[in-house]
């Protein structure tokens, strides 16, 4: 439909005028191309001037070295407002010394493209709404408009059947003055008549629309579809790529002669995500889902993700670097795995120092004084009040359901010991020569479903559930298993 969002992963084209912001008389023709591999290519009939010049005196002119870039550019193609933000040329031909006059050519890469509005750049607060549309939302929601059966009299199909198109209820919640609402846009039923075949259609997209009591800016849109993205990459275990992404333009809202309103003017932004979203792949396999909005409803973890996301990032952003870019060497995702166990412990704020404070002040000035005046800095510094990364994955492991963590991790000391060893030998001797390859998998492996359960426990997803987790999901049932063959002491009673 001509409505329909601009997905990221279809390429499109748009002919029209484009100029920078400062100088709006000066148009050039060209083309704007977008590719999900290649991005946003500008060919232009034209030229914008990209070499950097100073006039030292008057009538001399000097080129300097370098390429000038625009942060914005504007056009007006295809009827739609155009702008493209951080601009770099790539390449052109300029004619001014050729033996016949021909227009000058140019190619101007971008990063971001916004269809549907002029903006002074991404933190120009134009926008009233965003709306985000990522893969396996629909099914992590947990709710459809479709409702289906089969004739089947007496227990015995009889090849009939329907399906119907029923609104949902809405799902909304506030935080800190911005509205999150899951929104079902879908179709009634359609045939489509083939040569060969008819075919009934009917279709169910599900987003989420982001509204915040102030107008946003496309920075903070995009942090948005980041949001809710890293959280369906939580709740599925897998990449969750951003299939489209719609913002709403403020203040254009409008009136028809009988008072109906009309709805605000849309923006689509092509731009690359941490992961492309492909809007006609199939949606994940049931099994892998840690949880939807039946076992943890919208209303409530919408707002306790908002929470941990930001305080939580870092952590997060490792685990989910696993799905989304794993590292080919077992040894890069050792220290992901056990950095996101570091970083999390300190997110999660848990106050437990080796020493109290006072004797910990103590025992430092005694040992101070016996070093020599010259080394007391540095020996300083390397006196701390810390935990230990062993002390850090026990407690980490203190946090979720214990029945669950017993599953997962049935020798917690054993695998705590294990993995500071092999993490202590590759940042300090730049090897794990005392483990085997299969013994690193297993670390990684158990390291990181242990920080998943706790980001699910901050979460407030319930014991039940955290059981069911580890002991139905495929990936963790097996990480289970590595766990008992490579990560428990010999004789160890589970």
């Amino acid at each position: 439909m001509a409505n329909d969002p601009l997905s990221l992963d279809e390429a499109g084209e748009w002919a029209g005028l484009w100029w920078l912001p400062d100088d709006p008389d000066e148009r050039i023709p060209g083309i704007l191309r977008y590719d999900a591999e290649e991005g946003l290519s500008l060919s232009l009939i034209g030229a914008f001037e990209d070499r950097i010049m100073s006039k030292p005196a008057p009538g001399m002119t000097v080129f300097q070295e370098g390429t000038r870039t625009w942060k914005v550019i504007h056009g007006a193609a295809e009827q739609r407002e155009v702008t493209l933000l951080d601009c770099v040329p790539t390449g052109g031909k300029r004619t001014m010394f050729a033996r016949v006059k021909s227009p000058d050519k140019q190619t101007v890469i971008a990063s971001i493209a916004i269809i549907g509005a002029h903006l002074k750049g991404e933190e120009d607060a134009a926008f009233s709404a965003a709306e985000i549309s990522v893969e396996d939302l629909g099914y992590w929601a947990a709710s459809s408009v479709f409702e289906g059966f089969h004739g089947a009299p007496d227990g015995r199909l009889d090849g009939t059947g329907q399906i119907s198109v029923k609104p949902v209820d809405a799902q909304s919640v506030v935080v800190d003055g911005t509205e999150y609402r899951l929104v079902h846009t879908y179709t009634l039923p359609s045939l489509d008549q083939r040569k060969g075949e008819t075919v009934g259609r009917m279709t169910d997209k599900v987003s989420v629309r982001v509204a915040p009591s102030e107008p946003l800016s496309l920075s903070a849109a995009l942090k948005a579809a980041s949001l809710i993205q890293d959280l369906i990459a939580l709740a599925t275990h897998c990449a969750a790529g951003v299939i489209w992404l719609r913002l709403e333009v403020a203040g254009t809202e409008s009136a028809l002669p009988d008072g109906k309103s009309l709805p605000p003017r849309r923006a689509d932004v092509l731009y690359s995500p941490a992961a492309l979203g492909k809007h006609d792949a199939k949606a994940v396999d049931h099994r892998r889902l840690f949880f939807t909005c039946d076992s943890l409803p919208f209303e409530e973890v919408l707002p306790r993700w908002c929470e941990a996301h930001g305080r939580l990032q870092a952590a997060t952003n490792m685990i989910l670097g696993l799905r989304y870019a794993p590292a080919l060497f077992v040894e890069n995702n050792l220290l992901t795995a056990v950095g996101a166990a570091e970083v999390l412990h300190r997110g999660l704020r848990i106050d437990e120092k080796p020493f109290p404070k006072a004797e910990f002040t103590t025992m430092r000035e005694a040992m101070l004084a016996q070093v020599p005046d010259e080394y007391r800095d540095k020996f300083k510094g390397a006196i701390r009040n810390d935990p230990t990364l062993r002390d850090r994955l026990h407690a980490l492991v203190e946090r979720p359901d214990r029945e669950a963590i017993a599953f997962l991790v049935p020798d917690v000391d054993y695998w705590a010991r294990r993995t500071t060893w092999a993490r202590n030998d590759l940042t300090h001797e730049g090897r794990t020569s005392n483990h085997s390859f299969e013994e690193l998998l297993a670390v990684v492996e158990v390291t990181t479903a242990v920080v998943i359960l706790n980001l699910l426990h901050e979460l407030g997803l319930p014991a039940e559930r955290q059981r069911e987790i580890v002991q139905q999901h495929p990936q963790l049932r097996a990480t289970s298993r590595t766990a008992r063959e490579w990560l428990m002491a010999p004789g160890f009673d589970s």
